[in-house]
């Protein structure tokens, strides 16, 4: 690509289109929050972005596709940076129907009321057609939510992974292509056990057998919300790379004490005319 900006669709499919975000995420780089677009004969937008860039989102959206002529909304999960904008979309989008769980319209409940008459539940190998394709239902082997589901395009072989895929990244890029060999690596292996720390308690053989059954998807373009597009060899050492998840010490947290070693380099780098850090 010749440019990228964040919050600027680009073009990953035909028809297809990823909104791309990133939240700057110290002391590890950026960690990507992306949704994606398929414009279709039944144009469907996958997720709703993050509430924080609400805006620009909904702007950036409708530079690739008419509101009026979305028919779909394929709502992953319920968490804030899938769904976060998802009632300005129902509004601005009133010839779409959304496609989401019976548990995820219940666990947004507790923030506001899904118009249940315009919902479609789509679980776990459900299908959708869209007109000229139809989309599949899977759910991912890494998710950080009980409601998730990834969404499979068999016309453009584009997969949506969700969470699964996670890594942070030095600095928001299109592609994971970008990224050097160790660097892709230690960001599937963070990323994994940030999103799923329950994978350590899995049994390898068992969870190999899930991570198989996804990729015989046969994917040729994967994108996701946490991660930039992943392309040719990159997707089965991607693939291999997740198997070795369960064999893997969790991820370590950070910590108060490096919290407060943190906000001292923040103080001292602060000219004494300016606020403290640990006032603000």
């Amino acid at each position: 690509m010749d440019t990228f900006n964040l919050l600027q669709p680009y073009k990953i499919a035909e028809e297809t289109f990823v909104i791309p975000w990133a939240l700057e995420a110290p002391p590890v780089g950026h960690f990507p929050m992306n949704s994606m677009v398929i414009r279709g004969a039944e144009p469907v937008l996958v997720d709703t972005g993050a509430p924080a860039v609400r805006a620009q989102w909904l702007d950036a959206a409708w530079s690739v596709v008419d509101p009026l002529d979305v028919r779909w909304i394929f709502l992953t999960h319920d968490d804030r940076d899938h769904a976060g904008n998802l009632l300005a979309v129902l509004a601005e989008c009133p010839n779409a129907t959304l496609l989401t769980t019976w548990f995820s319209i219940g666990r947004m409940a507790e923030e506001w009321e899904t118009p249940i008459n315009r919902c479609r539940f789509m679980t776990d190998g459900d299908t959708i057609d869209t007109g000229d394709r139809t989309l599949v239902a899977k759910r991912p082997p890494l998710y950080d939510n009980p409601t998730t589901r990834a969404l499979f395009d068999p016309k453009t072989n584009v997969l949506w992974s969700v969470d699964t895929f996670a890594t942070n990244v030095p600095t928001p890029m299109p592609e994971t292509a970008a990224m050097s060999p160790d660097a892709f690596r230690d960001g599937q292996f963070f990323g994994g056990r940030l999103v799923s720390p329950w994978v350590a308690l899995l049994d390898a053989q068992k969870f190999g057998t899930v991570v198989t059954d996804f990729q015989h998807l046969n994917a040729e373009v994967i994108a996701g919300c946490h991660c930039p597009v992943l392309r040719g060899p990159q997707i089965p050492e991607a693939y291999d790379l997740l198997r070795q998840l369960p064999g893997i010490p969790p991820w370590t947290e950070f910590t108060q004490a490096d919290l407060d070693q943190w906000m001292a380099a923040a103080e001292s780098s602060v000219p004494p005319e300016q606020p403290r850090p640990s006032g603000t």
